[in-house]
């Protein structure tokens, strides 16, 4: 072998139009598992995830003179950002343990305080001065009586560790009973999604890995061998029978077989 074969060997050639036929052939295989992942999707949305719901309550972070320990603060009106410092104070001392736990005994529920942590987000409502505390629970009036439990439990326990500081309830929360989780649209179109690359990669690898020869453009292209004969393509749709031979048309030239 000359270097020049060598050389080719080194190298495997895609040939990208063999791929976008040979799915195009397969495309109904390609619709199938994109239809079958849809229904799963939508089936694992609709029957396999529990949904879930949200409730809030709204609590105004009080900005008068307060001091923790010996250091007084003062904090104005206009001072937005020292509100949202304020907040995310109280965020942590809402996720404390012995806050949730007081949570907990206040709504009469069975959760680990490690477990009501996860459900409850706190936050800055639309860059004001008020906090936002939402409750994410199966239970609609389970998700809004933790979150009134919170704005009876909070203030009294940011009274007791910053001194002067309070909080008042802006709006309390009440049940929700649309759900937010799960998406059953968004879960049924990634999961077609999903069917479709995956089916289309199966078959562009099986196009890949198959080394049929189809024609003499697969010889030329991957081996650099020349063609010496071609046998014709006999329709035998064409053919005629007389007296135990078959007769071929093709591309009006008649050939006997013997």
């Amino acid at each position: 072998m000359d270097k020049k074969d060598n050389m080719i060997s080194e190298y495997y050639t895609i040939d990208l139009l063999h791929i976008v036929k040979r799915v195009w052939h397969y495309i109904w295989a390609v619709a199938l598992a994109s239809v079958l992942a849809a229904v799963i999707g939508f089936c694992y949305a609709s029957f396999l995830i529990a949904p879930t719901y949200s409730s809030s309550v709204m609590l105004y972070v009080n900005n008068n003179s307060f001091s923790v320990g010996s250091t007084d603060f003062t904090i104005s009106s206009s001072q937005i950002s020292a509100a949202q410092s304020l907040v995310d104070t109280y965020s942590e001392i809402l996720n404390n343990r012995t806050t949730l736990e007081r949570v907990i005994d206040k709504a009469d529920i069975s959760y680990k305080y490690e477990e009501l942590s996860k459900m409850i987000t706190a936050g800055q409502s639309n860059g004001t001065e008020i906090m936002k505390v939402t409750v994410v629970s199966e239970n609609p009036e389970e998700a809004a009586k933790i979150a009134n439990a919170i704005a009876e439990v909070l203030p009294l326990r940011i009274s007791e560790i910053i001194e002067g500081a309070s909080m008042e309830i802006v709006d309390t929360a009440v049940p929700n009973y649309r759900k937010i989780a799960p998406s059953i649209t968004k879960y049924t179109a990634v999961a077609f999604i999903l069917g479709l690359l995956l089916s289309v990669g199966v078959i562009a690898v099986l196009a890949i890995m198959d080394d049929t020869i189809h024609d003499e453009n697969y010889i030329l292209q991957n081996y650099n061998y020349p063609i010496l004969a071609k046998i014709p393509d006999l329709m035998e749709k064409d053919s005629k029978h007389y007296g135990g031979y078959h007769y071929y048309y093709y591309q009006g030239e008649q050939e006997s077989k013997d």
